[in-house]
């Protein structure tokens, strides 16, 4: 297998498995519960471990996104601020998914507060940004008018 694959399915990895830490840890932070996993297997009507699994597909989707839809035409300098802004359009595109999905299949019940609700999945998906851009590095993009500093 291709090395830049295996990068960016590491990335996918990596990155999903961070921002799944960080949401189980944000209630401690006051911000509500927070489980991908059990939403998605709530809404197909499946067991939570294929919640887990598409949770974990969809971050890999994702890191293949960043690897090889070369977002950043122009230059970013630092892996940082090129990961923050992926999470931020992963974040997007996430929240209108979940609205489209919402109007096909049955959504679970809101815990606590919807702002807080948002801030605390922004910060995850920011931090699954940085964390894929992190991994993947220098194998981002075919050409070098967008290759990451890793600084």
């Amino acid at each position: 297998m291709n090395n830049k694959i295996q990068k960016t399915i590491l990335a996918g990895i990596i990155g999903t498995a961070i921002m799944t830490v960080v949401m189980m840890v944000a209630p401690m932070m006051g911000i509500p519960k927070m489980s991908p996993p059990d939403m998605l297997s709530g809404m197909l009507g499946m067991p939570v471990f294929v919640g887990w699994i598409i949770h974990f597909m969809i971050g890999i989707m994702f890191a293949f996104a960043y690897t090889y839809l070369c977002i950043f035409k122009h230059k970013v300098n630092t892996v940082w601020v090129k990961g923050a802004v992926f999470g931020i359009i992963a974040f997007v595109f996430a929240q209108i998914m979940m609205s489209v999905m919402g109007v096909i299949m049955p959504m679970p019940e809101m815990e606590g507060s919807m702002i807080l609700t948002m801030i605390g999945s922004l910060m995850g998906h920011i931090i699954f940004g940085i964390a894929v851009a992190k991994t993947v590095g220098n194998a981002y993009c075919a050409d070098k008018s967008c290759e990451t500093k890793t600084a």
